[in-house]
């Protein structure tokens, strides 16, 4: 792409009122950005309205700056490839454009060609348990050992476990996010965005200096749902964006997955209801490759990841009086008849040897071990 195509693209998708729809329209009828500023204002008002035809014949204030900012960002010297990707490029996406609004203009850092990969979604809560973000990051990890990417949105919790799981995998990770990509957000997630842009893929739709409005993130769940053949939920309230991703990728007649857990903790009310909905639960890993891959379907499979993925360890008497919600002292005590001070030391060993963890609230939860 030269100077003056990047211009054009840029100043069409930065015109004040032309939405992603109207870009389309406008690119259908005349064939490029180009184009559309070459033809005349009576082709333009008879196609739009006079408001946005006016709006198509005046480029935007911010227009040069933003222009040469992404000229000097495309070709900056760097160890992660920079680069752009458009509607009706040769290698853009299949799985995007099979939805129904794809991205005009892509904004890539890193490893390109993992938009070619089987790619699955892996999202969640962004205050999970402790052993959500375990299942998020074994999940994840077994997911890409099997070749699949693994997309999430670089959240904090369960996206950031899903990627960090994936990076050890030969499928590795694409991080869509909903701010340019000259910003890291969150801050706290700046180091792992560097290691997706030097060993995955970081995905933006957004121009650069974009901040992190709350707009964006809805829009930028569509394409994690649309990059992926299917989407994992492992952990969600009942008001997560996670949820909004699950029904876009049904939408899409992409699957849906979702990860059961305690009926009593809000991260999982989520999870049980696009269960109820019709999404496939799942326990283990290996139950989304037999899915999606029941042709290479083992004939033994190892469990992994979920409350039914280990015995009951017999010999300790009171890990099995906990089971796997989260419980107190007090429940502890009436299940096993101890008293407070000898609980309270069973629980700090099983603690330090991490087969318990302790929640807020004083309650204790029995960890399972990936």
């Amino acid at each position: 792409m030269d100077r003056d195509e990047l211009g054009a693209w840029l100043r069409l998708l930065e015109t004040p009122g032309v939405g992603r729809e109207t870009a389309r329209r406008l690119l259908a009828t005349f064939g490029s950005p180009q184009a559309v500023f070459e033809a005349s204002p009576a082709c333009l008002r008879s196609l739009l309205s006079p408001a946005l035809a006016g709006a198509l014949a005046q480029a935007p204030d911010h227009w040069e700056n933003l222009l040469q900012e992404t000229w000097d960002w495309l070709n900056a010297r760097s160890d992660t490839p920079h680069e752009l990707l458009v509607l009706g490029d040769r290698d853009y996406p299949q799985a995007l454009l099979q939805t129904a609004d794809p991205p005009l203009l892509l904004y890539l850092n890193g490893r390109r060609e993992l938009l070619g990969k089987t790619a699955l979604a892996v999202v969640g809560s962004r205050n999970p348990s402790p052993q959500g973000r375990e299942n998020a990051l074994a999940f994840s990890r077994h997911l890409s050992q099997s070749g699949f990417c693994v997309v999430s949105g670089l959240a904090l919790g369960i996206d950031g476990a899903a990627h960090l799981g994936a990076l050890d995998g030969v499928g590795a990770t694409i991080a869509v996010v909903g701010t340019g990509l000259d910003i890291a957000y969150p801050k706290s997630h700046t180091a792992l965005a560097q290691r997706i842009a030097r060993d995955g893929l970081l995905v933006s739709e957004y121009a650069l200096g974009a901040p992190p409005l709350a707009q964006h993130f809805p829009q930028r769940n569509r394409l994690i749902a649309g990059l992926t053949a299917g989407t994992l939920v492992v952990e969600a309230t009942l008001q997560s964006g996670s949820l909004i991703t699950a029904r876009l990728a049904a939408e899409c007649g992409r699957e849906v997955f979702a990860i059961p857990g305690s009926i009593h903790a809000p991260q999982s009310r989520g999870c049980h209801l696009l269960i109820q909905q019709g999404a496939k639960l799942v326990t283990t890993a290996q139950d989304i490759l037999d899915e999606l891959r029941p042709d290479q379907r083992p004939a033994a499979q190892a469990e992994l990841a979920g409350p039914t993925a280990q015995s009951e360890p017999a010999q300790d008497p009171l890990l099995s009086a906990m089971g796997y919600d989260p419980v107190t002292l007090d429940t502890l005590m009436a299940r096993t008849g101890e008293s407070a001070a000898s609980l309270s030391v069973r629980l700090l060993e099983l603690e330090l040897s991490a087969q318990v963890q302790r929640l807020p609230g004083q309650l204790f939860q029995r960890r399972v071990q990936s």
